[in-house]
């Protein structure tokens, strides 16, 4: 199990290796790298994908912190480019994911080549949120995630994937894989709901930047996707006809195809530029 000691903490990660350009693949809240399976699969011919866990999440260590902060969580992933020596890198961002994205976007230009948002906001997490969550991440610390699981599955998920009959089995199998996670998961989620907002930094980013939602997004509406297109000079907005919180999983090949035609045009740009 390849893991990367780094800031006091074991990572676990996966790398596809090989000779492409390195992209990192950072996920969102209540999951893992496999968030990011179809999207290695699809990518791993032509780039170098290198796909890790959060502390706190996965396979990942877990610190005994109250809150696991993004600030911390920011760091992890700084280190974990420099370690690998894979900056500058293309990364791509999920929910949480997109919340260290900015972050290395912003304050760490040096180690990216492009930044991709998805499902993600630079504000604190909304007021009227906050009590429901507080709630479900009791309900979850306490007697684990199985009682939760329903709602939350329709938080991450959108509603063509929560009621399509011939995706009964993918939804099984995400279900179960929210339900694995352990009961100290809650120091994470505190770190989600208490995070601080970054919209002041975000109008710095300076490396070509896409961000993308799902149109079935509850969880991260679409308003917030237009928010970061209009803050971050240049950027462009993707918004998939279908998907909710995890598109990664719900659309893969609407994602793939917008993935892999932004990433190849940072590519093409390059390499005109060096002629």
């Amino acid at each position: 199990m390849p893991m990367l000691t780094v800031n006091r903490t074991d990572l676990y990660y996966e790398d596809s290796g090989g000779t492409g350009v390195p992209v990192v693949f950072s996920h969102g809240l209540l999951w893992s790298c496999r968030l990011f399976d179809p999207q290695v699969e699809a990518l791993c011919g032509r780039y170098r994908c290198i796909a890790y866990d959060h502390r706190g999440q996965g396979q990942s260590a877990v610190p005994p912190a109250r809150v696991i902060d993004m600030e911390t969580v920011y760091l992890d992933a700084v280190a974990l480019i420099e370690r690998l020596g894979v900056g500058p890198c293309h990364f791509v961002g999920l929910s949480m994911g997109g919340f260290v994205g900015m972050r290395i976007a912003a304050r760490r230009p040096d180690l990216l080549r492009s930044l991709v948002l998805m499902e993600t906001s630079a504000d604190r997490e909304p007021l009227h949120n906050v009590p429901r969550y507080t709630l479900l991440n009791l309900t979850a610390r306490l007697a684990g995630l199985r009682p939760v699981a329903d709602p939350v599955m329709r938080i991450m998920f959108g509603r063509s994937f929560m009621t399509d009959p011939n995706r009964a089995e993918e939804r099984s199998r995400w279900r179960t894989r929210l339900m694995e996670n352990r009961r100290d998961i809650w120091r994470a989620v505190n770190g989600v709901i208490e995070r601080r907002g970054v919209a002041h930094e975000i109008p710095h980013i300076r490396v070509p930047t896409l961000v993308v939602v799902g149109a079935e997004d509850t969880a991260t509406v679409p308003a917030k996707a237009q928010r970061l297109h209009r803050l971050i000079p240049g950027s462009r907005l993707v918004t998939l006809p279908r998907g909710g919180h995890s598109s990664t999983v719900e659309e893969p090949a609407l994602v793939n195809a917008t993935l892999g035609t932004f990433l190849d045009a940072q590519l093409e740009t390059r390499t005109s530029r060096a002629v």
